[in-house]
C-alpha cells in the first residue's frame, strides 16, 4: 500500500471517528412517557329505513399520541406470553385505554357486565409491537395510533373521552394522558 493510500486510508478513519462521536443522541428517563396529540373522528355512512335515506355517523376514531423512552424497551412480540406478560396479568397488555361517558355532567367508567356476572369497565387495552431499536443507542420516540370504536350502541350519551397509558417491559408505567370531550353522532 503507497504512503498516499494510508494517509487517505487514515484519514477517512479519523475522520468518521469524528463524525460518529460528535453525533448527538437524544436522552430520555426510562420510564416511558406520552403526549396526547390528538383524536380524529371517523365518518360512516349508514342507511335509515325508517327516513329511507343514508345518515352519517361516528363508529371509529383514532387515537394518537407521542412517546418517548429513554432505554427503549417498549412493545411485546408474540412470544411474551410468560409471566408478568400471560393472559390475566395487568401486564398483558401494555396500551392501557379507559373508556368515560359524559352522564348527567359528569364523566363515568363505562361499566360491561362479564359473561360470569362479574362487573367489568368497558376499556380498549393492547399489545403494543416490539419497538426497541437495534444498535447501542436504544432511546426512542415516535407517535402511536390507535384506532377505537367511540359509538357505545348500548349507550344514549353522545360525549366521551379516554385515559390512556402505556407500561414498557421493566413495568415502568408512563404518565397518564386523556383526551379532550370527544361529541359523537350516533
Amino acid at each position: 500500500m503507497t504512503r498516499f493510500a494510508k494517509i487517505v486510508l487514515f484519514s477517512t478513519a479519523v475522520f468518521s471517528m469524528a463524525l460518529f462521536s460528535c453525533q448527538k443522541f437524544n436522552e430520555y428517563p426510562v420510564e416511558p412517557h406520552i403526549t396526547f396529540e390528538k383524536f380524529t373522528l371517523l365518518l360512516d355512512s349508514v342507511y335509515d329505513p325508517v327516513h329511507d335515506t343514508v345518515v352519517l355517523i361516528t363508529n371509529k376514531g383514532v387515537l394518537s399520541f407521542k412517546y418517548t423512552d429513554g432505554d427503549g424497551d417498549l412493545g411485546l412480540t408474540d412470544m411474551d406470553t410468560l409471566p408478568p406478560f400471560d393472559k390475566g396479568s395487568p401486564y398483558y397488555y401494555n396500551i392501557i385505554v379507559k373508556y368515560y361517558e359524559k352522564r348527567n355532567g359528569v364523566f363515568q367508567q363505562v361499566p360491561r357486565i362479564n359473561p360470569d356476572g362479574t362487573v367489568d369497565t368497558i376499556n380498549f387495552n393492547g399489545r403494543l409491537p416490539y419497538l426497541t431499536p437495534t444498535g447501542v443507542h436504544k432511546a426512542i420516540t415516535g407517535i402511536i395510533e390507535d384506532t377505537l370504536l367511540v359509538n357505545n350502541p348500548a349507550s344514549s350519551f353522545d360525549t366521551i373521552k379516554f385515559k390512556f397509558y402505556i407500561y414498557d417491559r421493566a413495568l415502568h408505567k408512563s404518565n397518564e394522558e386523556e383526551t379532550p370531550e370527544i361529541i359523537v353522532i350516533k
